[in-house]
């Protein structure tokens, strides 16, 4: 793949323009703010790698998950079903998600890689595991399963 994950997403906005996408189009347009966002923060601008892009993403997916989730619980199904519609499109952008058992093996070997033997030690195994998810899961979801892991 030699384009960006950057240059794919400005690409389909594009198209998704031409095809008069709103949901689409505001979505992307949206990511591609936060990606620049991120890029102009601090103290000099920079160019993000693809695996920055790719947290911002998910990052911005995560958003989505979270505001549907609150305006369903307030009774809000038609703003709720506009955040599921933006995570759709971003779901589109991101690696495709582990299920628990890939999860729980990721999480077993960062135990074992690291030794740990209680929750002192989960600081540890979640940067082992984080390293091998990578965008796959759910930062939350990690953190309980090692959580899981490590009191029993």
């Amino acid at each position: 793949m030699t384009d960006t994950l950057k240059a794919t997403i400005q690409h389909d906005l594009h198209d998704s323009m031409r095809q008069r996408d709103q949901v689409r189009s505001s979505t992307l347009r949206m990511v591609l703010a936060a990606i620049t966002t991120e890029e102009v923060s601090g103290d000099t601008a920079r160019t993000l790698s693809e695996d920055e892009t790719l947290k911002v993403v998910a990052k911005e997916a995560k958003k989505r998950r979270e505001a549907s989730t609150a305006y369903t619980d307030a009774g809000r199904p038609e703003l709720a079903a506009k955040e599921d519609a933006e995570l759709e499109v971003l779901q589109g952008y991101l690696p495709e998600q582990l299920d628990d058992a890939a999860l729980a093996e990721i999480v077993d070997r960062a135990i074992a890689s690291t030794g740990a033997t209680g929750m002192a030690q989960m600081g540890q195994v979640m940067k082992v595991a984080q390293g091998e998810v990578a965008g796959r899961a759910d930062g939350g979801a990690v953190a309980a399963m090692v959580k899981a892991r490590l009191g029993s």
